[in-house]
């Protein structure tokens, strides 16, 4: 069965090397588009990944000059503040997932949605690392009859540089977002000052200081598992396996507590691990969506809707894929 391209709107950068590397590793002959405003920077970047396109893209066209040309689906890889790579995918009735948004901008997506929710799917893919803490600890929450807290503490190396367009998100989301959304209690609230700092252990039980950050994730895993508290927290650091001599990964430290399915207290601890850092897991995720969104794994495709990564990913094939990838879900020891 043939496909239409995908079109990867800021392909060429970091991200998106990553993400079109992971849908080579299982569909070689997909055709991509790798579209952004520079056409030398965007062919370059096709001839590189191969099987794929350069194209220059105008958002100020409702067609962002592609034409009648089809596709498949729209991945944004950076901060699309117009939504023109939205409503061209609405027009088309092809899914779209963005990955740049912060917690507090996805009025205008969720609007666009309301205001057309037949048209395609629509993917929040701003979850950290596209689904990899959300999926991850629904997988570990079947173990428990009640969740009672959840608390996330990402580690990003800080020789893990994910390219000028992530930098650029990055300083976005912290202008804008000083505040960290977290559900304590029950309740939703906004930490900031010294109840936004907080440490939490690495892989090696290393203590890393660390600030709440605003992830989408906060309210997805609130709402699928009732958690009456849930923390997100970013540390930059020095992660496990280099502070062992080894090159750079990614880390995130899932703790869970509550009952498990005999009504005993349960608590847990798990990390996330990814050998080659962020830009990879992020790939990996997109690239299992897009699996999903457009039927390539020969499975209908994606209804029209909104939805999280989580709603979408299956954890024991997205695991399954962690594990061909060297990544890994460890067990850690309660501290």
């Amino acid at each position: 069965m043939s496909f239409d391209p995908i079109l990867l709107l800021g392909g060429s950068g970091a991200i998106g090397r990553q993400t079109a590397r992971a849908i080579r590793a299982t569909y070689p002959a997909m055709p991509l588009l790798i579209g952004g405003r520079d056409l030398t920077k965007a062919q370059a970047a096709a001839a590189e990944i191969g099987t794929a396109q350069g194209v220059a893209i105008d958002t100020a066209c409702a067609d962002l000059g592609l034409g009648a040309r089809k596709i498949s689906a729209v991945v944004v890889l950076y901060k699309d503040h117009s939504l023109a790579a939205l409503r061209f995918a609405q027009s088309r009735g092809v899914p779209h997932l963005s990955i740049s948004s912060g917690v507090f901008e996805i009025a205008p997506e969720i609007a666009s949605y309301m205001n057309d929710p037949g048209a395609a799917a629509i993917v929040l893919g701003y979850e950290w690392l596209v689904g990899a803490t959300t999926v991850s600890a629904l997988h570990l929450a079947t173990s428990f009859s009640q969740v009672d807290e959840i608390r996330i503490g990402a580690l990003v190396d800080e020789d893990d540089a994910g390219g000028p367009a992530v930098a650029a998100d990055f300083e976005h989301l912290n202008h804008l977002m000083p505040r960290a959304l977290t559900r304590r209690a029950g309740d939703y609230l906004w930490r900031e000052g010294h109840d936004a700092k907080a440490v939490f252990n690495a892989v090696d039980g290393t203590a890393i200081n660390a600030s709440g950050f605003s992830s989408i994730d906060v309210v997805g895993l609130a709402s699928s598992t009732g958690a009456q508290s849930v923390q997100f927290d970013l540390g930059v650091g020095i992660s496990s396996s280099r502070r062992q001599g080894g090159t750079f990964s990614t880390e995130i430290i899932l703790d869970i507590t509550g009952l498990d399915h005999e009504g005993k207290a349960l608590h847990t601890r798990h990390a996330v691990v990814h050998p080659g850092g962020a830009a990879p897991l992020t790939g990996m995720g997109i690239a299992l969506l897009l699996e999903r969104l457009t039927g390539l794994d020969g499975k209908p495709p994606v209804t029209p809707g909104l939805y999280f990564p989580y709603q979408i990913l299956d954890a024991s094939h997205y695991l399954a894929r962690l594990a061909a990838e060297e990544g890994q879900l460890l067990e850690l020891p309660l501290i």
